[in-house]
């Protein structure tokens, strides 16, 4: 398409799922906000597969988790070898499990989300360069200019955005030739998941819940290129090899040939622009972990934009998005690449030692609830703000369905309602069920900004900028 030149608060670089939540955000909040996509059209071939728990509790803060319900499986135990199982239905949650659904849901369900809202999905809008002053980003797009206040790269492990920054992605790469495909099957797994590794292959097998598998297999015996060609023997071979059988293998609707990367930007913010789920980090399939890091990345960003260009922002709040999404960044990178170095054990020696202790450490409760947390994200807090949980509300709704404002919210009695004339309709009051709950201020993103005695509360909206 042919770019006009154009002005829009808030410029995001992508369309993937990171980059269509933010923008949703941004337009619930009343933010102009344009997405510049080098894509002309949708694609379908994918590698993401689950959403997490706490991504879907982020998706129900904005009324949307029942509907991608609909769409996959439900996998409420995780087994990653033969004996270590991972159990998320002990999760504090709503969710707790694993939703098996392509990404494709995920995305469409956000850009009607986004669409609906507002914001400019413009297609076939390549990033070419990128600039910044003291007041504004301009980018270059197709020979066009972009003026925006702010600007997003949620462009991917090429970021272009990254690229104009100047900013390093250091890491490695971890696993080379991983073989990806939709399949269907014969006789599906007895189990929801099948899941195994061999020494030198691995294969994983998910449900998407509408008669399609996808599978992830890896053969050490025969690394090939990205480019090289992947075939149904292919598939099939290494899934019997890992599995003990290849479950009646019949058709693929796509099959595609990657590597996987171990790489984080050393920031994630540099002046007005922003980095956000894969151009910020990068890391192995294992665990299901990538687009809901990236997700939660654009739920704490979303409302801090959206401060910030309506005026009411305090002065590091921006700051704090990579103070609290770079180390979570990090664990994930260390939590998805120790699967995946589990998965690589070569002697059969060093895969009985990992099975076993694995296994015994597991049904540990506190290693397990850990374990769980992290792979669940309901167990990662920022340091100054840990999750809210979704308490009864007195008027029988839920925190999350208060939330969909896109406001903070206080818990606290009825009584509490004089004190947030001065927040000018930036605080909604929500009584919960159980009297015995702390005054609490939540933010949008579903973090407790503050918790404490109600003397305290005016200090603290004040500190929030949301008073004045």
């Amino acid at each position: 398409m042919t770019m006009q030149n154009s002005t829009t608060s808030v410029a995001i670089v992508g369309a993937g799922p990171t980059g269509l939540l933010l923008a949703g955000d941004l337009a619930q909040a009343g933010v102009d906000v344009t997405v510049l996509e080098r894509r002309d059209t949708e694609s379908n071939l994918t590698r993401a597969f689950g959403v997490h728990a706490r991504t879907l509790e982020h998706l129900d803060a904005r009324g949307l988790a029942d509907e991608l319900l609909g769409e996959g499986a439900r996998v409420a135990r995780l087994s990653l070898f033969d004996h270590i199982r991972i159990d998320l239905s002990t999760m504090p949650t709503r969710f707790p499990f694993l939703l098996i659904t392509p990404q494709y849901n995920v995305e469409q369900l956000l850009e009607k989300r986004a669409s609906a809202a507002g914001a400019r999905i413009v297609r076939g809008a390549g990033v070419t360069a990128l600039r910044q002053d003291a007041d504004g980003v301009e980018l270059t797009v197709d020979g066009a200019t972009v003026r925006a206040d702010y600007a997003v790269g949620a462009d991917g492990v090429h970021s272009a955005v990254r690229e104009a920054l100047g900013l390093p992605f250091p890491g490695k790469s971890v696993l080379t030739s991983i073989m990806l495909a939709d399949v269907r099957l014969a006789q599906p797994p007895p189990d929801v998941l099948a899941v195994n590794a061999v020494g030198d292959a691995f294969a994983f097998v998910a449900p998407f819940g509408d008669g399609w598998h996808r599978i992830f297999a890896w053969d050490r015996r025969h690394p090939m290129p990205d480019t090289a060609p992947v075939t149904l023997e292919d598939i099939r071979e290494v899934t019997r090899r890992s599995l003990g059988t290849d479950f009646g293998l019949q058709e693929a609707r796509w099959m595609s040939r990657f590597h996987s990367d171990e790489r984080q930007a050393p920031h994630y913010r540099v002046g007005r622009v922003f980095l956000a789920g894969d151009a910020a980090h990068v890391h192995s399939p294992a665990g299901g972990q990538g687009m809901n890091t990236g997700l939660q990345d654009a739920a704490n960003l979303g409302w801090k934009l959206a401060a910030a260009v309506q005026g009411w922002a305090p002065d590091d709040l921006l700051d704090t998005y990579e103070g609290e999404r770079h180390p979570v960044g990090k664990l994930v990178l260390r939590s998805s690449g120790a699967i995946i170095r589990m998965a690589m054990v070569r002697s059969r020696a060093g895969r009985l030692a990992r099975n076993v202790l694995g296994g015994v450490a597991l049904r540990l409760p506190p290693v397990a609830h850990k374990a769980a947390g992290t792979l669940s994200g309901i167990g990662i807090d920022y340091p100054h703000a840990p999750r809210a949980a979704d308490v009864p509300l007195l008027d029988s709704r839920r925190l999350y369905e208060v939330l969909r404002d896109g406001k903070h919210v206080l818990l606290a009695p009825a009584a509490a309602e004089p004190q947030l004339r001065e927040t000018l309709g930036r605080v909604v009051l929500a009584t919960p069920a159980d009297a015995t709950t702390p005054w609490t201020l939540v933010r949008p993103d579903a973090h407790v900004a503050w918790r404490g005695a109600p003397a305290e509360l005016h200090t603290a909206l004040g500190r929030a900028g949301l008073t004045g």
